[in-house]
């Protein structure tokens, strides 16, 4: 399964609405995003702890009102961005490099886990969607207690009714993990990174992930964690996957999603 890191993010600016929308119409099968807490509460799909980075503006998200985040444009950044690497490759050719620059003539605003969760509902077809929550921050185990109070009202911390779950939980954090399994054990979660590889209980057990979530760099030192992840009941999430040999590395290994900045070209390398 192909899951869209922050988006089609190799196209389009991450965590907008543009990326994970030509992420669906692309035919991902999951959208991955990261979130974090502002001052006023409210959940946004973002990775940094700054929005320095991703948009016009410079702040810290935590002392941040959703209002202050939205009087920023998140994505004129990923524009010039491409038109510096295409200028590069043209040799200095300007028109190449206004043509990535006019991409996005409209700002793009910042992106609530509301809006995204709407987006994937409101979708043709079932997808799923993973939620990263991001530590350390400031606001501590209230970032998940807000995840859970958010998909409840969604309707979506409940045992799925298929296999194919709508929401799944992940953080590099076990704490934060354990939280949301013994908040809402019905809500499939993901323990990313390093600690993954030392899991030893059964997923079925209160607090322990039912999944683990190497990054592509782990997996190849370790091509072994997936064997054990599956000999003990879970499955495998390995991202940012965006290179052929990666794809196909994960393929031999059986898998189970692949994180990606490219959706569509990795559909395509899978043969689907």
């Amino acid at each position: 399964m192909v899951v869209a890191h922050r988006g089609a993010s190799g196209e389009r600016p991450e965590h907008t609405l543009a990326a994970y929308e030509l992420a669906l119409q692309q035919g991902a099968d999951a959208l991955e995003c990261d979130v974090r807490l502002t001052r006023d509460g409210t959940l946004i799909c973002m990775h940094d702890r700054k929005i320095d980075r991703t948009s016009s503006g410079r702040g810290v998200v935590s002392t941040m009102t959703l209002d202050d985040l939205r009087a920023h444009d998140y994505g004129r950044w990923h524009a010039e961005m491409q038109g510096r690497q295409r200028s590069a490759v043209a040799l200095g050719d300007p028109e190449i490099a206004d043509a990535a620059v006019d991409r996005y003539s409209e700002p793009l605003s910042v992106l609530t886990l509301s809006e995204l969760l709407t987006l994937v509902l409101d979708w043709g077809t079932p997808k799923t969607l993973f939620i990263e929550t991001k530590h350390p921050v400031r606001y501590g185990a209230l970032v998940e207690a807000k995840l859970i109070a958010e998909l409840q009202r969604f309707g979506l911390a409940r045992k799925p009714a298929g296999s194919f779950p709508p929401v799944v939980m992940m953080s590099f954090a076990p704490s934060a993990v354990f939280r949301v399994r013994r908040s809402a054990p019905a809500l499939p979660t993901v323990l990313l990174g390093e600690n993954s590889r030392y899991l030893g209980y059964r997923p079925t057990t209160t607090g322990v992930p039912a999944a683990i979530g190497p990054s592509i760099e782990m997996l190849r030192e370790h091509p072994r964690v997936v064997e054990r992840a599956r000999a003990s009941g879970r499955s495998t999430y390995v991202w940012t996957v965006d290179e052929p040999v990666d794809v196909q590395l994960c393929r031999d290994l059986g898998v189970r999603w692949i994180a990606t900045n490219f959706p569509e070209r990795t559909k395509q390398l899978l043969g689907g």
